[in-house]
Order: structure tokens, then sequence, then C-alpha cells
């Protein structure tokens, strides 16, 4: 596969909230941080170039947090991408605070939203954040104070469309009363689809649905499995096949692979050019 046909464009798009239009694969940046998701990246510059080279490879779709670093992420999509281009979509996400390293706590007082949106806006240089996310609905604030705030921010102009990550279709459901949801953001791949009942619920309602850590494909990867020997016949890895799987899926599905390597960049979204057959689909999905 020659690099002029690397490209994100090649796994189609998808609109959010009807109105926004994006690639299908798109770019997850919290391995661009220090370990433990914390502080900054041991390579900046590399960093930088794996931001660049994603926009240069077609992605239309970056996803961020706050809380990663914190700030540290958003802070170098500035630097790598501002002024951006007219059709990159930059999502970002509030609601989680970092005591340290792999440390993550729920806050979700309105206050401290709207205060994460404003630092989000001037960290990336952005006067409206096309899809601001609430990382984790806090349990010990109602929900319609933290949605509320949001919907608040967006009568503002502040936000676009308002989404929600690591929700059951209760939660989402009730969130819909308050305001429209545009995206979910849950845990979902080859291995983990506990969260099939929320893809569902979004595809029938035209919610984009971004799965974390698409990649996964653990012990079906081993040497001699399935999942391997159909990567070895599609002249592609294992990962590829996961994010292939994860694109034929679903039309809403769109998945965001991190990586903090140029290579491995190259390769995610070289799977974008993958299309499975029904029958190699339906082999990777029994192998759960």
């Amino acid at each position: 596969m020659s690099e002029q046909q690397i490209t994100a464009a090649a796994s189609g798009s998808i609109k959010i909230g009807k109105d926004l239009q994006v690639n299908r694969l798109g770019y997850g940046t919290m391995q661009l941080t220090g370990p433990g998701v914390w502080g900054d990246p041991a390579d900046r510059e590399g960093a930088l170039r794996i931001l660049q080279r994603a926009v240069e490879l077609g992605v239309t779709f970056i996803d961020t947090a706050d809380s990663y670093g914190p700030f540290v992420s958003e802070r170098l999509i500035k630097q790598a991408l501002h002024p951006y281009n007219e059709d990159l979509v930059i999502t970002t996400k509030t609601g989680l605070t970092r005591p340290g390293p792999d440390e993550w706590l729920p806050v979700g007082r309105p206050e401290y939203i709207r205060q994460q949106v404003e630092l989000s806006l001037r960290h990336l240089g952005l006067e409206r954040i096309d899809l601001m996310q609430l990382h984790r609905i806090d349990p010990k604030v109602p929900l319609e104070e933290q949605l509320g705030e949001l919907a608040l921010l967006k009568e503002e102009g502040k936000i676009r469309h308002i989404g929600l990550s690591e929700v059951t279709v209760d939660q989402l459901r009730a969130a819909e009363k308050i305001t429209p949801i545009a995206s979910v953001q849950n845990l979902y791949n080859l291995v983990k689809r506990d969260s099939e009942p929320v893809l569902e619920y979004a595809e029938k309602n035209g919610i984009a649905f971004i799965p974390w850590f698409p990649l996964a494909t653990g012990a079906l990867a081993r040497a001699g499995s399935p999942l391997d020997e159909m990567a070895a016949r599609l002249n592609a890895k294992p990962a590829q096949l996961a994010l292939a799987w994860l694109l034929k899926r679903s039309p809403v599905m769109l998945p965001i692979p991190g990586t903090s390597t140029l290579a491995h960049l190259e390769e995610n979204i070289a799977a974008a050019n993958i299309t499975l057959s029904d029958e190699d689909f339906n082999t990777l999905a029994r192998l759960k």
C-alpha cells in the first residue's frame, strides 16, 4: 500500500449533530502526554509531528480532554495545528480532575465545568468548541446541573454540540431530556463489547459512537489464531483488522485510535482502506 493511498477519507464520513461532517477514522491524543497521562511527553517535537501527520493523512476529527496532562494535549494541538484547517473538528472533554498520574476523579459542579470549558477554549485557541463531551457523570451532582451548564455554554455560543462518555442507555435517555446529545464515547472494541446496547441506541437515533481503546485484540491476536491467520491472508496487522471491523460494524462508528509513533499512526490510518467481506466480519464477531 503506497503512502499516497493512505488516507482517513477512505473510512467514509459521518455527521455529528446532523451538521458537522468528519471522516470516520479520527485520532485520539491521550498517548501524547507523559507516563500516567501526566505531564509533558518525552519527545515534544515528535508529538507535534504526529498531530501534523494525522491531519496530512486526512484525519478531520481529533479527540482530546482537559484532563490529558492535564491540558498538555490541548496545548500540543494548538501548537501543532493552529490556525486550524476549516474541516478539522477538535473535540475535548471536561468533568474529570487529576490528583496525579493515573488518577481520575469526576467533578461535575457547574462552576467547575464552566471554568474548564473556558480554559479549553483558551488552550486550544478556539472561540467555540465544536463538540464538548462530559468525560464522566459525577454521581454527587444532579445530572441536570452538569448538562444544564453545558447547555448554557452552548446557548452562549461557546459550544456547538454536547456529548457524553461512559454512559448507559438509561443515562443517555435521561440526558436527552435535558439537552440534545450528539455523541457518546464508551469503551468498545473487538474483545470488549459491553456497550453494545448503547451503540445500538446511538445507531437508531443518529448519535455518533466514539469507541475508545479501539485497537484491543488481546489473546485473539496470538500466533496461529483466526485473527492472526486472517491478518496474514489480508496482508494486514491484527490491529488494522480490529479497526476495519469497527468501521464495518456501524455507520455511526467513529474510532479514534491513539499512538505516540508515526509508524503506528500510518498503520492505523491505512486500516481505512481495508474492506472486510461479510464472512470475515462475521468470523471476527464470533471471536469475542
